[in-house]
């Protein structure tokens, strides 16, 4: 009997086999989905693939040997392993979605956003420049975009569910949607993606059915970036996550601020969150004029290395009546994009730290005025620092000139001062009154010291702005100039930094001309250029020329106010 047994099952698994393909055909591709191209058409769901694995390997044990099955695991019947064989493979594929700025990729396994390449942008990486790759944001095996749908005392992982996919068209944009049951067919999901056809943003809805009131759905942000830079090192401080609590301005997490594990919460509502690298962004919106998210979390991710190079990001956005809508912008930061996004998305790098206040109106200005010069005149960036920073100095002229000759008189009446603090050191009030005398006599006050040292104080907000402003701006993103390969990393020969420090050793040598220095000042007219040098060799080279040519534009001042020093004071 054995024996017969054995072929007996044999025969029928021959049988099942070749029945299925006619019994149970392969679905057909909706019309919808046409543009949606698989690039694993043929993977099964992990967890599909295990279980029909394990159901054919009992079933072969059992035929060959009904001993051999542990008493105590029930053996499966042949019934069961046949209706496992007859189940259809479940395809994960992805939808690619191409636009005249990127293209974009979702899967149906958790209709999730798994990648965007800006074809706009090419990779600056030395891999990058021989291969001609383009800049892509998701990291192999990240997610861009990642959902779970949170009900009372469960939470609904959608990476674990596999949607089924449409792709349609619908005016100038381009659809692509998913739809699952979650559990059972009273309980669905939907997400819908729309992609906009001439930019960076996607407009995406969630419909959930089946599930109370109070549920909500987690958007998850990006883990991490793929990095395209020439300096990847650099592009990896710049990770971090920023949101924008509606009732104040933007704040900025780094990834570097955050320990593993350790977890930051803002209550909301959040108009918006991001997750960003250097040059590049992908934003989560609430739509104009609706409530923002209910909260947003980020964690600090496990370090495998010095920086830190992951964390975690989620926005909850609760579900009203089962939807949501939202705006995603997976793309560049670029400053004129961000502006047009609304809601102070432009802050999405909120300059400054403590000092935000202060450096932010300055940089938004700055970048401002850059990006109308290079509009208005159609040079290079290189030449639009140039020009930037002598028109700087013409501006400033006036209130530079008034400070250095008040500071020249302070010089030249502290002689008097000083005889007169001699004369009456035990008595202030004659001390006062002399003082008081000799500030008259020539035109001055107390305050005119401190008064001539604020418009020197003027060029430093700027000065500021722009550190902030080269570290996001990607206008200035592979630029060359001169003999720099990217205006936006550091001088590859030092030459820049060297030369800030000797036209700023100039600077103060023609500041002393004619003044009586004592060691101390003598020692910092050479200290302090070469503090500046050593600060400077790791800024970016259109920051360093920009200072260069600020320095440039001073010497003329400089030299002129060291000439009318030098001349005699003649006194009437």
């Amino acid at each position: 009997m054995e024996p017969r047994r054995i072929i007996l099952a044999v025969v029928l698994m021959a049988v099942v086999l070749i029945a299925t393909p006619y019994i149970f055909p392969a679905p057909n591709v909706p019309p919808g989905a046409a543009g949606a191209r698989p690039d694993s058409a043929a993977v099964l769901s992990d967890s599909v693939a295990a279980e029909n694995a394990a159901l054919v390997a009992a079933a072969t044990t059992s035929a060959q040997n009904p001993a051999a099955a542990p008493a105590a695991t029930p053996t499966p019947t042949m019934g069961a392993a046949l209706d496992s064989l007859a189940q259809p493979p479940v395809v994960i594929d992805t939808a690619t979605v191409t636009t005249a700025k990127a293209i974009y990729r979702t899967s149906n396994r958790g209709a999730a956003l798994i990648g965007a390449t800006m074809t706009q942008y090419p990779a600056l990486s030395s891999k990058g420049r021989a291969t001609g790759e383009q800049v892509e944001l998701a990291q192999a095996g990240d997610r861009l975009l990642g959902f779970r749908i949170v009900v009372p005392g469960d939470t609904i992982d959608l990476s674990r569910q596999v949607f089924r996919s449409t792709q349609q068209t619908e005016g100038d944009r381009i659809v692509v949607r998913y739809d699952a049951e979650l559990g059972s067919a009273s309980r669905t999901a939907s997400i819908r993606y729309s992609f906009l056809p001439d930019s960076y943003r996607v407009d995406v809805s969630a419909a959930v059915a089946g599930v109370p009131d109070n549920s909500y759905l987690l958007i998850d942000l990006p883990p991490g970036f793929r990095s395209a830079e020439a300096d990847s090192a650099e592009d990896i401080t710049h990770l971090a996550y920023a949101y924008k609590p509606e009732l104040s301005g933007a704040e900025g997490i780094s990834f570097s601020s955050l320990d593993p594990g350790e977890r930051e919460i803002d209550a909301g509502p959040i108009t918006w969150a991001v997750a960003k690298n250097k040059y590049f962004i992908l934003g989560v919106l609430a739509p104009k004029g609706a409530p923002g998210f209910a909260e947003v979390n980020v964690t600090g991710g496990a370090r495998v290395a010095k920086e830190a190079t992951r964390a975690q990001g989620t926005l909850v956005a609760p579900l009203k009546a089962g939807n949501v809508a939202f705006e995603v912008y997976a793309g560049p930061q670029e400053f004129k994009r961000l502006v047009a996004m609304g809601r102070e998305f432009e802050t999405s790098n909120p300059y400054g730290g403590w000092i935000q206040g202060i450096v932010q109106p300055f940089a938004t200005l700055v970048i401002r005025t850059l990006l109308w010069m290079k509009a208005t005149l159609g040079l290079s960036y290189g030449w639009i620092l140039v020009i930037f920073g002598v028109a700087i100095r013409i501006v400033l002229w006036p209130l530079n000139q008034k400070a250095m000759r008040s500071s020249m008189q302070m010089q030249r009446i502290q002689p008097e001062l000083q005889a007169i603090q001699t004369k009456y050191k035990g008595d202030p009030q004659k001390l006062q009154a002399a003082m008081m005398q000799v500030y008259k006599e020539h035109g001055m006050s107390p305050f005119s010291g401190l008064s001539g040292c604020v418009p020197m104080l003027i060029p430093l907000p700027v000065f500021f702005a722009l550190f902030f402003v080269f570290q996001n701006t990607i206008e200035f993103r592979g630029v060359p100039f001169l003999w720099f390969p990217d205006i936006s990393l550091k001088d590859p020969f030092y030459v820049i930094p060297v030369l800030v420090a000797i036209t700023a050793m100039l600077l103060s040598w023609l500041g002393m001309r004619g003044v009586k220095a004592n060691e101390q000042q003598k020692m910092m007219m050479y200290l302090m250029p070469a503090v500046m040098m050593v600060i400077f060799l790791n800024m970016a080279s259109g920051l360093n020329l920009y200072y260069f040519v600020q320095n440039l534009a001073s010497l003329p001042q400089q030299w002129l106010i060291s000439r009318e020093r030098a001349k005699p004071v003649i006194r009437g």
